[in-house]
Parts: structure tokens; sequence; C-alpha cells
């Protein structure tokens, strides 16, 4: 373990921006007894990754994502998926100009900053697949063109559970692409009867003030992807990949992708802790919402119960 006299040396010197903690904070206050899940998106935003939120309607996935790209200053789509939305929909269209004889192309929607794909399980796998270019690669390709997104690109996608009315499975290959998937829940009884009172109800009605930037947040991305791990941290990242791969009642173990995954949500971690090290808290801090929506029993299940006992086991080397 790296000597703690490490730690005083990757201080976030003061400036005009917020700190992490602040930004944490000021999203805090539209979401309610939600602060470990609002940290662990900022960390996968940090991380450079997508997020992928799956609840009932109604807890606050629009609300969080609103608040995020409110409190960094970032452009922001909303899409509302449907059953009979088209990847021209998401993606733009190229329209013929009589004139010139020519086609021009009209943006969609996903060049933004920030997207946030609402209740993308409802769209059909045509429509889904669209996304998955630019989540890869920041670009998107249309009638043998490519067009790049901005360097800042995040997709915050929700979904109501599978079994509800009008869904879509997601495919592996979609969810591979989010770096993390969370559930938000249900506030406690103390916040939710906040939610009821008129002074809270008046400002929830107000925007985040700007507290950060998007060339903030890419100054943070550089530093977060300077972070070091240690021997110890690298093989309980290692071991806890293994146990995956071995365990009896899951189907198909973490990928090297998912690694590398949890190895950059871990930088983040170490980086909101203001640290130039991981710990394998850091680890033990990613390893759930990287590993839930990957991880399915044979029989289909989603695998939440047996990645929290894997964690549990699993004693750092």
């Amino acid at each position: 373990m790296p000597d703690k006299q490490t730690e005083s040396s990757f201080k976030i010197k003061p400036n005009d921006t917020a700190t992490t903690q602040q930004v944490i904070d000021a999203v805090g206050k539209k979401i309610l007894d939600k602060e470990s899940s609002i940290k662990t998106v900022i960390a996968a935003l940090i991380a450079g990754g997508h997020v992928l939120l799956e609840d009932l309607p109604g807890l606050g996935k629009t609300t969080l994502a609103t608040a995020i790209a409110q409190v960094f200053g970032m452009d922001y789509n909303r899409i509302q998926l449907t059953s009979d939305m088209m990847p021209s929909d998401v993606l733009g269209v190229s329209i013929y100009d009589a004139p010139s004889q020519t086609f021009s192309y009209h943006k969609g929607p996903i060049f933004t900053q920030f997207l946030l794909a609402d209740e993308l399980n409802r769209a059909t796998p045509k429509t889904q697949s669209a996304l998955l270019e630019a989540m890869a690669e920041n670009q998107v390709s249309m009638d043998g063109k490519t067009y790049q997104l901005d360097e800042v690109f995040f997709v915050m996608a929700t979904q109501n559970p599978i079994d509800e009315a009008g869904t879509y499975e997601l495919p592996q290959s979609q969810l591979d692409r989010f770096l993390i998937s969370l559930s938000l829940g249900y506030p406690d009884q103390k916040s939710e009867r906040q939610l009821y009172d008129s002074n809270y109800i008046s400002q929830f009605n107000q925007p985040i003030p700007a507290l950060s930037s998007p060339a903030q947040l890419m100054v943070w991305q550089q530093k977060s992807s300077q972070i070091h791990a240690n021997e110890e941290v690298l093989n309980f990242l290692q071991l806890l990949i293994q146990k995956t791969r071995n365990h009896s009642e899951i189907q198909h173990g973490l990928s090297p992708r998912a690694g590398l995954s949890m190895f950059k949500l871990a930088q983040s971690f170490a980086f909101m802790a203001q640290r130039d090290f991981m710990t394998p808290a850091d680890i033990q801090n990613a390893f759930y919402p990287v590993s839930r929506h990957r991880l399915t029993t044979f029989d289909g299940r989603a695998a939440g119960e047996l990645i929290a006992a894997i964690l549990d086991d699993t004693a750092v080397i």
C-alpha cells in the first residue's frame, strides 16, 4: 500500500470551479437520500462512461439526469423512446434539396453533450442499436459519412423492469456499452416527507446553477486517468473477475472490457477522495455497479445477490 504521505500530494487546488463533493451536494438537493448513487454516477462521468438506470417510473431517474447536466453546464437532450421510434429519430436524417439536387444531413438529438435516453427498452432493437456506435466511438455514420460527436459525450439511459408490458430486453452487446448500472429505489421516509413540503417543491422547480463545466470535467477525467494502482490492488481486481468466471451459478463471467471499466471507475473514486493511488476499497465500490448488468445466472436472472456474495467472501490478497 502506498505511503499515506502520498495522499497529500494530490489535493484539488482551490479555483473558480466546484469540487466533486460540491457537485454531489448540489445534485443531492434535487435527489434526496441518494448521495451514494449520485457519487457513483459522477464517478462514471469522470471515468468517461455511460450509465444505465433501471427502476420503476417516478423514482427520480430523469430528475437525476437533468440535475447532473445542469450542474456541469452541459448541452442536454432528452429522447422519450417508444416502440414506434426509428433510428432516424435518434441519429437524424438526410433530406433531399431539389434546387441543388443534393442531400443534406439534419443532425438528430444524439448530437449533444448529455443525452438522456428515457425508457430505452421500450424502443425496438433496431432503434436501440442506433446508440451503439455513438457510445463506443463518439461518432455517427450516416450515408457513407462519419460525423464526430462532442468530445464530452455522455449517455444516461433509463429502463423499466423487463417484465413490464411493452419492453424489449437490451442485448448483451448494448448492456456492455454502459460502464455502470444502478437502481435508485425508494427514498427513506424522512426524505420522502420532505418531497411533499411546499418549500421544497418551490426549490425543486428551480434549475441548479452550473457549478462546473465540460472543460473542467475534461480536466478531472485527465487527472483521474493518472491514478495508479499497486500490485495488491491489481491482484484483488483480477481475483474478483476470476471468481465471476468460475462461479457455478453465473452464466458468463466478466470480460476484460468489464475489468477495464472497473479499473476506470475505481480511478474515479480515488480521484474524488483526492488521492493519486487506488485502494482495494475503490475496487470494492466499483465492483457491484460494473457487474450488475453484465452478469446473469444460467436461468437468465440478474445475479445481484451472487455479486454481493462474491464481494463479501473475497478478502484482499
